[in-house]
């Protein structure tokens, strides 16, 4: 049995991951301070997939993960999930980047207390908004490969507040293995999705909008639609991180991807096919919609032993099951 810290575990992806773990019958100690906006549920409020307390090696910290590690006497763990972060839809990335930026003071919290624990192991988890923006553009846009950040060379310009903030983050944990010896993996995801995923995120906002409107002649959706992203399922995600994260030492980033480009337009069109119905779709320009594309090789993953199984017209039509009960 590992004993495992979990930061962020009341999130969408750390909710899987703690679900991963407590099956392995891993001790985890899960810690969320389930601000606004980021899509943190309460346990002891239930799951929406599952009942973590069902489990008997689970325990919950209900406390910013700052505190926790000013007052912790814990430090002997096998591993740390590192998923705390502020962050929700593109609505908070854009409209209140410094809420976002209070990810710099989460990660330095957490890579100071961790050269004091000394965990053995990290897992830390970053994000595509990490890639510069100057390969993303309408005028020109390529898969996003884990070279093109550069510490020493090149970084380029990230998406807004929150990829500096985890970009930041992906450096400190280079700093911890070069300076301290500590080991620990980066995780750059993609558009991660499922079924219990926030209403504040894409995926889940734009299927229940396909059901509230079925039938409809028309659908809107943000931005001008054309914006394309790589969607990968929440079991896949999950399946990637168990897969690699043994596999890199040193701090290095490796992407969560499918490595394939869906726009929104498509992605609405998909889910009301799913329902047997094919409206006309717009865009709506008043809406933020980020990059024009985005999307990640999938090179380094294969390298690594992971390719995703589950494809994003199937993933729609499991979340449109579970969204119609």
């Amino acid at each position: 049995m590992r004993k495992v810290l979990v930061t962020g575990g009341g999130g969408f992806v750390g909710r899987w991951c703690v679900k991963r773990l407590l099956d392995e019958g891993d001790e985890v100690h899960c810690v969320d301070n389930l601000a606004r906006f980021t899509g943190a549920i309460d346990p002891k409020k239930g799951w929406p997939l599952y009942e973590p307390f069902d489990y008997n090696n689970f325990y919950f910290y209900h406390e910013d993960c700052r505190n926790y590690f000013e007052r912790a006497k814990d430090t002997d763990f096998d591993l740390v999930f590192h998923l705390a972060a502020m962050v929700g839809g593109r609505l908070m990335i854009e409209n209140d980047p410094l809420a976002v930026a209070d990810d710099l003071s989460i990660d330095s919290r957490y890579w100071q207390w961790a050269c004091k624990a000394n965990p053995a192991k990290t897992i830390c988890f970053s994000s595509s908004a990490v890639y510069p923006v100057k390969y993303q553009l309408k005028e020109g846009y390529w898969l996003l490969k884990e070279e093109m950040i550069q510490f020493d060379t090149d970084i380029g310009m990230p998406d807004m507040s929150y990829g500096w903030a985890k970009l930041t983050h992906e450096y400190l944990a280079k700093l911890a293995y070069e300076k301290y010896g500590l080991r620990s993996v980066t995780l750059r995801p993609f558009s991660g999705y499922g079924e219990d995923q926030d209403d504040s995120y894409p995926f889940p906002s734009i299927c229940k909008r396909v059901i509230e409107n079925k039938g409809a002649s028309v659908l809107k959706v943000w931005g001008t639609g054309d914006q394309m992203r790589d969607f990968i399922h929440i079991e896949d995600c999950v399946e990637g991180i168990f897969t690699m994260m043994d596999k890199i030492e040193s701090g290095e980033a490796v992407n969560l991807s499918s490595g394939i480009y869906t726009s929104f337009k498509e992605f609405v069109r998909l889910a009301a096919k799913s329902l047997g119905y094919f409206p006309d779709v717009i865009g709506d320009t008043d809406k933020p919609e980020g990059v024009f594309a985005r999307a990640g090789d999938v090179t380094k993953q294969k390298e690594l032993g992971f390719q995703p199984k589950i494809s994003f017209e199937e993933g729609i039509r499991k979340a449109m099951r579970f969204y119609n009960i």
